[in-house]
């Protein structure tokens, strides 16, 4: 043997190292390069690639096949956060690790915006890569005996992990927004941080609900719903839905007729601050429910649910709940997925509907109807006893990936009467889009009217989680502001008194974590007192 064990890693160690810089610089947006990141930073990437080299070569025992393994990976880390900041705005961070187990769960989800046939490829590609260097490449044990291997792995991971230690700790804080911090950090050091705050985090008090204030001075007060007749309540989730028109003009001033009318007629509307974009649905359904905004969340704010799954908090539903009404969940997809069914239940609803409650004929493209998921509704309320309901409602029909649908011609007068046959590409999934956009608009009067011709009196509560995801139309025109319209309308017509109306600027404009309390006082009025409406959550403090 003419080379050391030290020496037959050298060039592994040196080639795989600079190749992690080579792959970082493939991140779109681009990181700040090395020497602008500062020490710190430096010190985490390659205490990461020397723990990441020796924990892989420990077991894979060919250095040459862990150099092209863990590049790999971060080519896979790489091409998920290009994709993640094409089409939501957000690159990787270590809270995505867990979409990968949701993909094999749910592929329809994540895989097509990778492109089926890329993944196809990759998988192919990477089972003849581990087949050829198993084959080629002789094993370093059989070379040089277990203990000096075990021994030298062993001194890899003991240099790398203080490595990441020490840098870790002379990071700047985070800011938690992933774009900002990425660019500071780079790939590694902001996954480390990111993955160490989560940890050191803690889930929000349930006090810092205003729904906690808010139950008590219900049950303070013995106010139920036999108090006075109260509204059966029906607050819809709308999937994607935000007003294009004012983005794109050419779109039917038309296509939102029963949203417009009921807009006008609606006690309280405006735009909504949404804490996501194009996904994370349930970022935006945590802070309407709970009342709580992403800074109370801290680091956990990238997937609330999560920590609701094992702390629930006092919620909308659990406020009703305490009121007498019987609250039910509607969402037309496996409950399994966000964990939702270990999260809604234990929020305060009585009820969870799934996708088990539809039947496939159901379907409005690839996802369950909005005029379905109206009729479920309406055989609600149809079927309550004598006291009042509160529905949620979460739709899936405008649901991506739309590029899996094809546009039909037959629907583009009554969304682009001006487009032309065949569509560009830019704007064939807006088309997409617009169709399954207007049967959310018919759901809407559907539920209006059936809440209308109940004999008990009706609330109806509607916002969209997110703008749609449109990336080719957004490269095209330009990106939307980011906002999704709400109102609250009711079947009785009520003036507000001026000790219940919020802080009035052009058009009303709410948080997403206000919504959820507006709805909630609108339904009881003056039963409740405004220092327990204006009640805002405190952030919980950062580590």
């Amino acid at each position: 043997m003419t080379t050391s064990l030290p020496f037959a890693l050298f060039w592994p160690l040196l080639v795989g190292g600079m190749g992690t810089i080579i792959f970082e610089a493939l991140l779109n947006p681009r990181p700040k390069p090395l020497w602008r990141r500062g020490l710190a930073a430096n010190s985490v990437h390659l205490g990461s690639w020397l723990l990441l080299f020796g924990a892989f070569i420990l077991v894979l025992q060919r250095p040459w096949f862990t150099v092209v393994f863990i590049l790999a990976l971060q080519l896979v880390l790489v091409q998920s956060s290009n994709t993640k900041s094409r089409t939501l705005c957000e690159p990787f961070i270590c809270h995505d690790f867990e979409y990968f187990w949701d993909a094999i769960l749910h592929p329809r989800l994540y895989v097509p915006f990778f492109g089926t046939g890329l993944a196809i490829a990759a998988i192919g590609a990477g089972a003849a890569a581990i087949g050829a260097f198993l084959y080629w490449e002789p094993s370093l044990v059989s070379q040089w005996g277990g203990q000096r291997f075990i021994t030298l792995c062993g001194l890899l991971i003991a240099i790398g992990a203080p490595l990441i230690a020490l840098g870790w700790r002379a990071l700047t804080p985070t800011t938690l927004n992933p774009v900002d911090d990425i660019n500071r950090l780079g790939l590694f050091a902001s996954l480390w941080a990111y993955g160490i705050a989560l940890m050191r985090s803690s889930p929000p008090a349930p006090e810092q609900s205003p729904f906690y204030l808010l139950t008590q001075k219900i049950e303070a007060s013995r106010l139920t719903a036999t108090s006075n007749v109260r509204p059966n309540v029906v607050l819809v989730q709308s999937e994607s839905f935000f007003d294009p028109r004012p983005w794109y003009p050419d779109i039917s001033d038309s296509l939102l007729k029963n949203f417009d009318a009921t807009r006008l007629q609606a006690q309280l509307h405006g735009e909504l601050k949404v804490p996501a974009w194009g996904a994370n649905t349930v970022r935006t359904e945590c802070a309407v429910l709970t009342g709580l905004s992403p800074a109370a969340w801290g680091p956990r704010q990238f997937n609330p649910y999560r920590t609701l799954s094992r702390h629930p908090l006092p919620s909308l539903a659990s406020a009703f709940k305490a009121a007498g009404y019987r609250t039910v969940c509607v969402h037309p997809y496996p409950a399994s997925f966000y964990m939702r069914h270990k999260v809604i239940p234990p929020l305060g609803f009585d009820q969870f509907i799934d996708l088990t409650g539809f039947e496939s004929s159901d379907k409005q493209g690839q996802y369950i109807g909005d005029l379905a998921v109206a009729r479920k509704v309406g055989r609600l309320l149809e079927d309550s006893d004598n006291g009042p309901l509160f529905i949620f409602v979460i739709t899936m029909e405008n649901h991506g990936p739309l590029h899996l649908e094809a546009p039909h011609q037959e629907s583009l007068a009554a969304a682009l009467p001006t487009a032309p046959w065949p569509l560009p590409a830019h704007l064939h999934d807006l088309a997409v889009y617009l169709r399954h956009l207007g049967e959310a608009d018919k759901m809407l009067a559907s539920v209006k009217s059936t809440l209308d011709e109940h004999k008990r009196p009706g609330l109806l509560g509607w916002y969209g989680d997110h703008v749609p995801i449109l990336p080719e139309a957004y490269e095209h025109f330009s990106l939307p502001a980011g906002t999704t319209p709400y109102m609250i309308w009711s079947t009785q017509t009520k003036e507000w008194s001026n000790d219940f109306m919020p802080e009035q600027h052009d058009t009303c404009a709410l948080t997403a974590s206000e919504l959820g309390v507006q709805l909630f006082k609108q339904a009881f009025g003056h039963d409740i007192s405004s220092d327990v409406i204006k009640a805002e959550p405190e952030p919980q403090e950062q580590e």
